[in-house]
This record gives structure tokens, sequence and C-alpha cells, in this order.
């Protein structure tokens, strides 16, 4: 797998990791434990006509592990909680004409979002992945790198439009990009992690699949959210769609670490989504548990959560990777 990162970022990664988590841990106040025998999940409710509720109580929810019900050791709302999220641009050849529109919507996103303990980093990817900004609370210097976006296209499909031939250019290496944001930039914070993608949903090229990506990120205690966003008239010809976007693989990974796809379209631009996408940041539950399946053989568990109203939708992971003993 070919990722471009300079040597300044590579070092940051190898030798801030250790003094970053600990640092974290610390700016936490301890308002997140970190217990590896504590299954930590996120989870928002909402009502039947799609608005947030806010006010439960621990009392409220049951979750099961593998068909078993846990017992609940801690509850939070998540309004104020510390969180830890990379934002994933597609820079590939298809999402040319977006890239301004994503620049300022995002620039705009962060000064609203990032509170004092939050932190950000910013990834473009297309046919190379690209750390244009490290973990930072600063949104300055998150819109220093959204100033830097620029396409990121394989040199052999330059000539050959945005549909891949048949020996499959590198054009849009999605899941790589997760995989790396999941492992690299994620794995060793604690507290609330997300991962939001702006993309048309399309991957061509990458060395991970999109089941490698999920699992990455369930590793990662990450949530994925998906802003679909795509210029259908990059996909055909004449007004006739040639392997158009779609949005499928985006809700797989969204859908399976309790996160959600958010469409940009008419009714909804960019700056709204976005505004929705904090809203929902801002409205989620913590619910922590020691499950009654103490081994830890690497397997994967599944999580079921339920509130006492059945109206009630309950967005979360479908599970986690039990750590190795």
């Amino acid at each position: 797998m070919n990722m471009m990162w300079n040597r300044r970022q590579a070092l940051s990664l190898l030798t801030g990791a250790a003094s970053g988590v600990l640092a974290r841990a610390q700016e936490l106040d301890q308002t997140i434990k970190v217990d590896v025998d504590i299954v930590n999940v996120l989870c928002s409710v909402r009502e039947k006509k799609g608005g947030y509720v806010r006010n439960l109580n621990k009392e409220d929810f049951t979750i099961t592990e593998d068909n078993k019900k846990q017992e609940i050791r801690y509850f939070a709302r998540e309004t104020d909680l510390p969180l830890t999220m990379g934002l994933l641009v597609d820079v590939s050849k298809s999402q040319e004409r977006l890239l301004d529109i994503e620049r300022r919507a995002a620039s705009a996103f962060f000064r609203s979002m990032l509170r004092e303990k939050d932190m950000a980093f910013l990834i473009q990817f297309g046919a190379e992945a690209e750390l244009l900004q490290d973990l930072t609370n600063s949104a300055r210097l998150l819109e220093k790198g959204l100033n830097e976006l620029k396409l990121s296209v394989d040199v052999g499909a330059m000539h050959q439009g945005t549909i891949p031939s048949s020996r499959r250019p590198k054009g849009t290496i999605m899941y790589d990009a997760v995989q790396l944001a999941a492992t690299e930039k994620l794995k060793g914070e604690v507290g609330r992690k997300a991962i939001v993608l702006i993309t048309d949903g399309m991957d061509f090229g990458s060395h991970y699949s999109r089941e490698d990506a999920i699992a990455a990120a369930q590793r990662s205690d990450a949530i994925i959210y998906g802003i679909y966003y795509a210029d259908q008239s990059a996909y055909g010809y004449g007004g006739f769609s040639i392997g158009g976007a779609s949005d499928g693989d985006l809700k797989k990974m969204a859908e399976e670490t309790g996160g959600r796809v958010f469409h940009v379209d008419r009714k909804n631009n960019l700056d709204e989504v976005f505004k929705e996408l904090q809203e929902e940041m801002r409205s989620q539950y913590a619910l922590g548990y020691t499950p009654t399946n103490a081994v830890r053989d690497g397997g994967f568990r599944k999580i079921e959560i339920r509130t006492t109203n059945k109206d009630h939708r309950v967005q979360a992971r479908k599970g986690y990777f039990a750590s190795k003993g």
C-alpha cells in the first residue's frame, strides 16, 4: 500500500504516541477511565419522527452481548465529553468541482464544533492518502490544512476519465484511508472517537477491504459518519450515468460502527449537513459494562442496545473485538 507521509508526520506518529496518550488521559480529568475490562459503547436515541431523545437515564437502557444481558456499570450523557475526530476528504477526480465548497463548509464546522478538550486531524485521500494536519485543537491549523486540499489522481488514470479501466487504477483508496485513521491516529486515544468521511462512496484500488476498514474502526472504538456528496456529472456522458456513485458501502461502514450517512442534496447543503452531524455528536449517551464472558480470545462479540420505549430507535455499533489475554 502506498501511503504518502512526510518525515515530520511519520516522526509524530512514532515518537508522539506514548506521550500523547498520557497527556490526553490527563486532560479528560478522569471523566473516562481506561479499563481493559470495560466495554464502552456510545449511542444516540431518536424518536419516531427523527428527533433526538436527550433525557434518558441509565435505567432506561438494556445491553446484551451475544444475546446475554449485561449490567451497565456507568452511564453518562455525551453532550460535553471530549471528542477526538478525523475528517477524511475525498480528493479523487470525481470530486474536483466540490472541493471549494468542502473547504469552506468544513472550516465553519471545525470553528463551531471544537471545544476546549476536543481534538481533530485532517486526511485527504484519492490515489494516495495524505495527513494534512495532525491532531490539534486549533480550528486555524485545520483550516490551513483544508486550504491544502488538492486532487490526488493515479497517473495511469489521468487519460482514462473517472471510470476505472480493467487494470483497476488507484482512484479512491477510501478503505485504506479509514484503516489509516483508525489504526494510526485513533487507536491510542481515549474517550469519544469519530471518523467523518466526505466522499461519493466509491473505492478503487484500496489494499484493505471494506470489512478490514470496519474492523479497524471497531478495534479503535471509533464511529464512522459518512457525508455522501457526489457530483453525478463526473460519472456519465450526455446525461447517461455510467457506474455512478453509490452510498451503499458508506452506509455499511457507518451502521456497523454506530454512525450513519448524511446526504448533501437539493434539500440539504453541506453546511446544513455539518450542523446535523454536530447535533448528533452532542446528543449521545455513553454506557459501560464488564462482559459476563471474560474469555479474551480476540473474537467478535455482538452488542445490542435497547430502551424501555419501543418507539425509540437506538443507533450504536454492532459489536466489538475482545482483547486477547
